[in-house]
């Protein structure tokens, strides 16, 4: 009988590219890794893994293999999340994947809710720019808080449920004592140094996108992905940033913040599961928390504009 670890093993490797690189996931080593796939190997009877240059890729029946494991996965969480059901009550433990620009005003404002309405679960939260949604499949992660700008194709893998948390724009900020009053058009930011992420980046190919629908190819005098780093340069009065409204503490001294007047960009935060049948109570759980301190977040007072 196929054992169950030994394919999530297999999947992983397939995934990481590499037996090292799965085993640092799975807090094992290599040698215990590479044993396992060898006694899985040795119950199928045929080669999983092929050498790839330097990583490792699956054969045609460790293909073959994994589609089914996937469905054998599927299946065991499908049971978990019926048992839950059936219990209605939330579990003990979750984890959480973040994007850091979402930790101020949606993680912290859920992860203290679900603290006093559910004390007994502990969520564990990942904080990380990089996308996350892998890690959902490969179940080190229960629920993604991600993005997906506006002019990009929804490309969420099969089996993973996307839960919209609210419409994103970027606004203009400048240094305090430099700005005007009202809505800023795009076209007129052609003047000014920008700090904005890098290009390969969503945030920064959609700001491009937008200089370019607005008639100009932006100056980018600073590029950064970290925020904190935009918000210093735009305080100092050296640059012009475009940054997540959520990603600005509203309290934040010496800059003014405004809306743009057209061609405008906006991302959407989103909250991803996997795909279930039955509703699992303890993932429902961290969904609505990030969900209803979506909603708070638009009602609180905001930059000025």
């Amino acid at each position: 009988m196929l054992d169950i670890r030994r394919l999530h093993m297999l999947k992983t490797v397939a995934a990481r590219g590499s037996i090292t690189a799965a085993a640092q996931s799975l807090a094992l080593t290599a040698g215990a890794v590479s044993q396992q796939l060898a006694t899985l190997r040795h119950d199928v009877g045929v080669d999983l893994l092929r050498p790839d240059g330097r990583t490792v890729a699956l054969t045609e029946a460790g293909q073959v293999l994994l589609e089914h494991a996937d469905r054998i996965f599927a299946a065991v969480e499908e049971a978990e999340c019926a048992i839950a059901a059936a219990k209605g009550t939330v579990g003990a433990t979750a984890t959480l994947a973040a994007l850091p620009s979402t930790v101020a005003r949606i993680v912290a404002p859920a992860l203290t809710a679900l603290g006093t309405h559910h004390p007994q679960l502990t969520v564990t939260c990942l904080v990380t720019d990089q996308a996350q949604l892998r890690e959902l499949t490969l179940g080190t992660v229960d629920v993604v808080l991600g993005q997906r700008y506006h002019h990009l194709p929804d490309t969420a893998p099969r089996g993973i449920d996307i839960s919209p948390l609210l419409d994103d724009p970027l606004l203009v900020v400048t240094a305090a004592d430099q700005a005007g009053e009202g809505p800023i058009a795009l076209r007129d930011l052609a003047t000014h140094s920008l700090a904005v992420p890098p290009p390969a980046t969503d945030c920064g190919q959609a700001i491009l996108r937008a200089c370019h629908q607005a008639g100009f190819t932006p100056t980018t005098r600073y590029i950064t992905a970290d925020i904190a780093a935009q918000l210093t340069l735009a305080r100092a009065g050296l640059a012009t940033a475009l940054v997540p409204r959520t990603a600005i503490d509203p309290a934040t001294p010496g800059i003014r913040t405004a809306p743009i007047a057209d061609h405008s960009i906006q991302r959407l935060l989103f909250a991803a599961t996997r795909h279930t049948e039955a509703a699992n109570p303890t993932t429902a759980a961290v969904i609505a928390a990030l969900l209803a301190a979506a909603r708070q977040d638009l009602t609180t007072d905001h930059p000025p504009v």
